[in-house]
């Protein structure tokens, strides 16, 4: 299945080894990254493939929403059609 993975925060040092290593200890694929540094606000974008056979897209929802809370981020997980959807004209 793949996803979109977006991260927003203010830029401080192992933000993307933790969103990333969220990502591996959940077998997923990372097929596209993006990421932005506008001063100090740090902003980055995911295009993923989860296997549902291997992970539960709402445990990797959980895991992503402990890095947010532990680092003061905002991460938001979404199905890709669902943002297709959401974000057609």
């Amino acid at each position: 299945m793949k996803c979109v993975v977006s991260v927003l925060g203010k830029d401080k040092r192992g933000i993307v080894a933790a969103v990333t290593g969220v990502m591996a200890d959940s077998a997923a694929n990372i097929d596209d990254i993006s990421q932005t540094l506008l001063d100090d606000i740090f902003s980055m974008t995911m295009l993923v493939t989860l296997t549902p056979e291997e992970v539960d897209f709402n445990e990797v929802q959980e895991r992503l929403d402990a890095v947010a809370q532990r680092m003061d981020l905002q991460i938001t997980i979404q199905r890709q059609d669902v943002f297709d959807y959401m974000y057609k004209v």
